[in-house]
């Protein structure tokens, strides 16, 4: 069953649930075909098809014989082969998950008399938990919400939240440490069982690991890829190459495409992306605003001669652009009746603002509006007995 938006914190408009086992059209040249991949529930493998070839990604996998009879694999051309190499070294052999059972079996049946914990992780091993439940006939205790997961997984009914109904609690991985079995083995004899394909450093006598892997054993991925014979494999863990360890069972045909890269898409001009995105044109005040760090005001010198026209079109545009409730966002202060600036005192707003001051500095903020827009051709034609008259006069308006 497909898990609820808020459990996979993803907004709702970007999901889009597939069908195992059927094939799907993306666009209108790629089609993708959902296969189970045998780890942990609700895992799958992607197949895609196109003009680039095909291409199989298996994910976190673990291979079984019963792949073998998938419609959508059986006889099918695989130019590239992405593997889960996790267990890739002909030294990591590991038994069936069956057979890590039967262990794991014989370790509790070993220690009668002790609580078992089983270090999981957030997703992955339910199989082995539910098979203990129902071979000894106890709940396993989880946390609150790993239960409500088991329960959106439709699992079998042996997990409870209740503490003590059960004898065989499954905790995060994280809390099998030797400081934990100690606390404990002072309540009650507890063992704890780490199911894992990897090597673990065991750190308490009470502390016993078993080979149980969700992820394909060496001997697993040579017969996967005999039978299925691609072009070529990537492995999908990096910093490890198993290539060299499939090169035999590889197929002679040719890949369909021998680069199958995505290519770069092709830059488009700030017009284009205007255009196809049906987007009004930015102006430089709108950068100032849009800024979120503070940089103070940085000046933009207009060229030498700048028609005054030129300036008055960014005006416009500017307020086009940027028109806020109750006022134009290049306006300059002046209130409806009052005479323009002198030349001495403004010019046109035309320089460029990394960000608006802050709205609590009301003379800062009105400062700005009136003069610090101003280009600084215009500036330069001001004395600083002057400039700071300007001020003072700016100062005297907002006191009265």
């Amino acid at each position: 069953p497909p898990l609820p938006p808020h459990a996979l914190q993803v907004p709702p408009c970007w999901i889009r649930p597939l069908e195992v086992g059927q094939s799907h059209v993306v666009g209108e040249e790629v089609t993708v075909t959902l296969l189970d991949a045998n780890h942990c529930p609700g895992s799958v493998m992607f197949l895609f098809e196109g003009a680039f070839g095909t291409i199989l990604y298996t994910g976190d996998f673990r291979y079984t014989r019963s792949m073998q009879g998938e419609p959508a694999l059986r006889g099918r051309h695989i130019d590239r082969l992405y593997l889960d190499n996790t267990h890739c070294h002909p030294q990591r052999a590991l038994p069936s998950r069956h057979c890590a059972t039967r262990q794991a079996a014989h370790i509790i049946r070993s220690h009668p008399q002790h609580h078992v914990i089983i270090g999981v992780y957030s997703l992955g091993k339910e199989a082995l938990l539910v098979d203990l439940a129902l071979e000894f006939r106890t709940w396993v205790v989880v946390s609150p919400w790993r239960l409500e997961q088991m329960r959106l997984l439709e699992l079998p009914d042996v997990f409870t939240s209740e503490e003590g109904a059960g004898w065989i609690r499954a905790v995060d991985v994280a809390e099998i440490r030797s400081d934990a079995l100690i606390s404990w083995n002072k309540l009650h004899p507890t063992i704890a069982i780490l199911p894992t394909g990897r090597p673990v450093k065991v750190t308490h006598p009470n502390i016993h690991t078993i080979p149980y892997s969700d992820h394909s054993s060496f001997s697993e991925l040579c017969e996967f890829v005999k039978w299925l014979k691609p072009c070529s494999v990537i492995p999908i863990v990096k910093g490890t190459m198993c290539q060299v360890y499939f090169q035999k069972y590889l197929s002679s045909d040719p890949q369909a495409l021998p680069d199958c890269a995505v290519p770069k898409p092709v830059r488009d001009s700030p017009q284009q992306r205007r255009k196809r995105k049906g987007q009004e044109p930015v102006w430089p005040l709108r950068r100032a605003m849009q800024s979120s760090v503070p940089r103070g005001v940085v000046y933009e010198s207009p060229e030498k001669n700048q028609e005054s026209t030129d300036v008055e079109a960014l005006q416009q545009n500017c307020c086009k652009s940027e028109v806020p409730k109750g006022g134009c966002a290049c306006d300059t202060g002046k209130e409806a009746g009052e005479e323009e600036p002198s030349g001495e005192q403004a010019g046109a707003a035309a320089g460029t603002v990394s960000q608006a001051p802050a709205p609590e500095e009301h003379f800062l903020t009105g400062f700005a509006e009136q003069y610090l827009l101003t280009p600084l051709n215009a500036l330069k034609q001001n004395s600083l007995q002057k400039f700071d008259k300007l001020v003072e006069d700016f100062l005297r308006g907002e006191a009265e």
